[in-house]
């Protein structure tokens, strides 16, 4: 493209005449190129005591100039400095590059220098990097990648690298990460935007800005057409140029805490989307687009949405077949779902494109999601049912945006179907997925129906997921002085699919020596039952046999109500945390147990019942206890109404759990003896006294 097509008559050279000053005020405090002996001084500690490396300094800067093709290349100047603390800290001297290519065009690197500075007898030495070991390697159809590693490595060293990167792809405007997995002293970007290209700043992260500011000044821009010898006109195109610096200092790691969908939606930084062009007295001409024509465009992609479109007799046959005897529409999509579940193996569960046509994908029964999925659309639309391709973004690879059509921030696809005003949600990737159900990490947020009216969204929260357990215990007596268990557990849908995963790939001795593993060693399990095992679509049931042996010379008998259904932890340790809580559905936890009271016992002391809220009305926790004569009944129960919670109410959500973790007596094991030193720390569990020697007229009752 030139620009030609947006203002002048012919293809046009420019050059860029001049350049921002950037301001004197937080300059950065290294100088590249140029290392002391006092540099090897600096350390992570005011940051973070246990770090591998250290960032001392990373700088970029981004910037737009003319080539000889009429048009403009990016140019992105990056130097970086680090400091080695320790032996674990040496994947920090291994750089990687990816650079984007296409059939016409590529980017490039130029003028990589990477040195390691180490510290001799107080002078410094400089082993530079030979070209000889900066390796190319592909990535992908459209990328590659310049990788290398630091010579001379050894704790203590300093290690530095620069070099220039050209696009001539303007949509490639790089991004730059304040944050990442060390600490960094002084991170800083800037870049300067000529008025006629229009882009979306995206900023995210939780950490302030030490300098945002920006300025604009006049530019002239020497335009040159290039006519041929002697030919050659001259024109000067004047507009603005906004320089923009963006510093951050002191900026801590990046460190995954628990419950969090991916590290990447909170690291602080900065991205850019080209939104249009428009010059000086000239028409603008948007290059975003809408999610309309962005819709449009991917129902005629030949990658995408072409063959949905099409007649695709080549299936008619197979669908009369698949659907026979379905009384209506719905029972239609049923069997047509079931049929590429159940026939057809994924390859990939992280794809936007096709990669084979789809009468491929048929013909070879498997393919990536993005196949699976648009097959399964195409033959709902072949049988004459309303579907369209949804796109979306899985919990780990980051949230997409609210409003811009950024088709980047999209990594996978489903089937959305409508029967009778029902929609239903489709993905056949999954062998243990149910009809109408989608794996948990499809529910970040929304999804983006795509087609040519109305590219509407599909809400797909996590906090509308709700995962329901109910388990029952039923502990009794047996002949042989000891106690028999039946356990019999409704998992949620998650678990049951997960547990059929585990079946399917392990079997189910694996499965049933891994209930055996939850439990101590006095404890037996067996008889185990998996109903509905290979019926996804039904709710599945576990159920199994449980032999305890209370030792008969003991005079006391601690034992957890709980089983192995104990929380042995707080899952939340920290004691702030600044990202949201990300769960991947609502819970709603229901366990019983109805006890006999061992023979030859009586109850000595119970727990205390106690029932808890978790911010009014966001969930609650209860622990109720009862007993009788012969028989102790207990009911526990965990219920969050949602699955994602602020960081505001991270400190509530985490005493919550701390009380959960006490109250169901995490730290005592099940069925373990007074001599045990496994003691709970908290509440005592149920414990009963043994009888006593025959001679003695009553049961003896035992002291805490």
């Amino acid at each position: 493209m030139t620009i030609q097509s947006y203002l002048f008559p012919a293809a046009l050279c420019l050059v860029l005449c001049s350049q921002g000053v950037v301001s004197a005020q937080d300059k950065m405090p290294v100088k590249f190129g140029k290392v002391t002996p006092q540099d090897f001084t600096v350390t992570g500690a005011s940051l973070d005591s246990s770090a591998d490396a250290i960032v001392v300094a990373d700088f970029g800067t981004s910037s737009f100039e003319g080539n000889p093709k009429g048009w403009f290349d990016l140019e992105f100047h990056h130097m970086k400095r680090i400091r080695i603390l320790k032996r674990t800290g040496f994947d920090a001297a291994t750089v990687e590059i990816p650079l984007y290519t296409s059939v016409n065009d590529a980017e490039k690197v130029l003028g990589l220098k990477a040195s390691t500075y180490t510290l001799e007898d107080g002078k410094v030495v400089e082993t530079k990097l030979d070209s000889k070991s900066i390796f190319t390697n592909k990535i992908s159809k459209n990328w590659i990648e310049e990788k290398f590693t630091f010579p001379a490595l050894k704790e203590g060293a300093i290690l530095e690298y620069s070099y220039t990167q050209t696009s001539p792809f303007l949509y490639n405007l790089q991004p730059w990460d304040f944050q990442g997995i060390y600490p960094c002293l002084w991170s800083e970007y800037q870049v300067d935007l000529p008025n006629f290209f229009k882009y979306v700043t995206l900023a995210q992260g939780f950490l302030p800005f030490k300098v945002n500011s920006s300025d604009s000044r006049p530019v002239t821009f020497k335009v040159t057409d290039p006519g041929g010898a002697g030919r050659d006109d001259h024109f000067d195109l004047s507009d603005d140029v906004v320089s923009h610096r963006w510093v951050m200092s002191n900026v801590p790691a990046m460190k995954t805490e628990p419950f969090t969908t991916t590290i990447e939606n909170y690291v602080s930084k900065i991205e850019f989307q080209l939104s249009g062009i428009q010059f000086p007295n000239g028409i603008y001409r948007d290059q975003m687009g809408t999610w309309l024509s962005v819709s449009d465009q991917m129902m005629k992609d030949e990658d995408f949405g072409a063959d949905l479109a099409r007649n695709n007799s080549w299936m008619d046959d197979d669908l009369k077949t698949i659907t026979r005897g379905a009384a209506g529409n719905l029972e239609k999509v049923q069997k047509i779902y079931a049929y590429i579940r159940d026939n057809f193996t994924c390859t990939s569960h992280s794809g936007l494109y096709l990669s084979s046509p789809l009468k491929t994908v048929y013909k070879n029964k498997n393919g990536n999601e993005a196949d699976l999925n648009l097959l399964l659309t195409a033959m709902l639309i072949h049988a004459n049912i309303p579907a369209d391709p949804v796109i979306l973004s899985t919990r780990s690879h980051g949230f997409t945006h609210p409003v811009y059509p950024l088709l980047t921030r999209f990594n996978y696809v489903i089937s959305c179907v409508t029967v009778d005003s029902s929609r239903y949600c489709l993905d056949a990737s999954e062998p243990w997925l149910g009809f109408g159900r989608l794996p948990a990490r499809c529910y970040n947020g929304t999804g983006r129906v795509i087609n040519k009216v109305t590219p509407m969204l599909v809400p797909l929260s996590a906090d509308s997921i709700k995962e329901g357990k109910a388990t029952l215990a039923i502990i009794t007596n047996d002949e042989k002085d000891g106690l028999g268990a039946r356990v019999q557990s409704t998992p949620g849908y998650e678990e049951s699919s997960d547990i059929r995963q585990r079946v399917k790939e392990h079997g189910q001795q694996e499965y049933l020596k891994n209930l055996q593993a939850g439990y101590t060693a006095e404890v037996t399990v067996a008889n185990l039952e998996l109903d509905s095992l290979g019926q996804p679509d039904q709710p599945l049931s576990v159920a199994y046999d449980l032999r305890l042996a209370p030792d008969s010379t003991a005079d006391l008998y601690y034992f957890n109500p709980m089983l192995d259904h104990a929380y042995r932890e707080n899952p939340f340790k920290a004691a702030t945390r600044v990202y949201p809580v990300e769960m991947a559905h609502a819970v709603d936890d229901n366990y019983t147990l109805m006890m006999e009271i061992p023979n030859g016992y009586v109850v000595d002391e119970l727990p205390k019942s106690a029932k808890v809220s978790l911010n009014t009305d966001e969930g609650f926790f209860e622990y109720l206890i009862t007993k009788d004569d012969h028989q102790i009944q207990f009911r526990s129960r965990i219920k969050l109404n949602k699955a994602t919670f602020s960081p505001e109410d991270y400190a509530t959500l985490r005493d919550f759990y701390g009380f959960v973790v006490t109250k169901r007596s995490a730290a005592a094991a099940t069925n373990h003896p007074p001599s045990s030193p496994a003691r709970s720390c908290c509440d005592p569990p149920y414990k009963a006294a043994h009888k006593t020697s025959p001679d003695r007229d009553n049961p003896r009752a035992g002291t805490a």
